[in-house]
């Protein structure tokens, strides 16, 4: 444990910032997880694929993910989204 005040509180902002990326991280790949199986199951539209890459965004956005990461899998989102339609 730390000694110095400083340090102390970089304790417990580390910890609330560790539990907002985690929280954040997890509603991208629940988002992520719900796009693929409304994909599997022929069931995604454009709207879906409108909110889950505005999640990926939101994601670049709060640091959580990297902007090439991001553009990466809104490409194979839309991949994805076109092959479900044939």
């Amino acid at each position: 444990m730390p000694n110095i005040k400083s340090a102390k509180k970089r304790v417990k902002v580390i910890e609330k910032k560790t539990a907002q990326n985690r929280a954040n991280r997890s509603a991208l790949k629940t988002q992520l997880k719900k796009f693929d199986a409304a994909a599997a199951a022929g069931q995604a539209d454009e709207a879906l694929l409108s909110k889950t890459a505005g999640t990926v965004d939101s994601a670049v956005g709060k640091g959580v993910i990297h902007k090439n990461k991001a553009n990466r899998t809104k490409a194979q989102l839309a991949k994805k989204l076109a092959n479900a339609d044939k």
